[in-house]
């Protein structure tokens, strides 16, 4: 017989959803550093160990990326021992931040996309007007 976790999720994606979720606060309440600001937690990798959790992160302004992650792999030992108290495991794991900018190269690539089409367009509306003219 099959050993299944309930509801499809195995164990570390049922601990990285909840590191996550504390960390999201943790961060929010208690670090005070200024370099971290606005941070979106974006996902959370626990290894099969749970020796090691990797987190990737991006920010509010894509310019602090460096200076938020610099920062929170600097608090991650007092971050690690508060998320300690919170979970349930036998041992919490090492925090590893990297900063993912994903998400800014998308949004730009779009914005590069958007305008390519809107000068398309232009041509071709020049155009018409120019074949009905008499």
């Amino acid at each position: 017989m099959p050993n299944h976790a309930p509801h499809g999720f195995a164990r570390t994606e049922r601990v990285s959803g909840q590191i996550r979720r504390d960390l999201a606060i943790l961060i929010r309440d208690r670090v005070k550093d200024p370099r971290v600001g606005m941070v979106t937690l974006l996902d959370v990798e626990v290894s099969k160990d749970f020796a090691h959790a990797k987190i990737w992160f991006d920010v509010l302004q894509a310019d602090q990326g460096l200076d938020a992650q610099t920062a929170l792999n600097h608090a991650a030992g007092f971050l690690r021992r508060e998320l300690g108290h919170l979970l349930k495991l036998r041992m919490t794991p090492a925090l590893h931040f990297f900063y993912d900018d994903t998400q800014s190269r998308g949004n730009a690539l779009s914005v590069l996309i958007d305008r390519a089409v809107a000068s398309d367009q232009h041509p071709q509306e020049d155009a018409a007007t120019d074949t009905d003219a008499p």
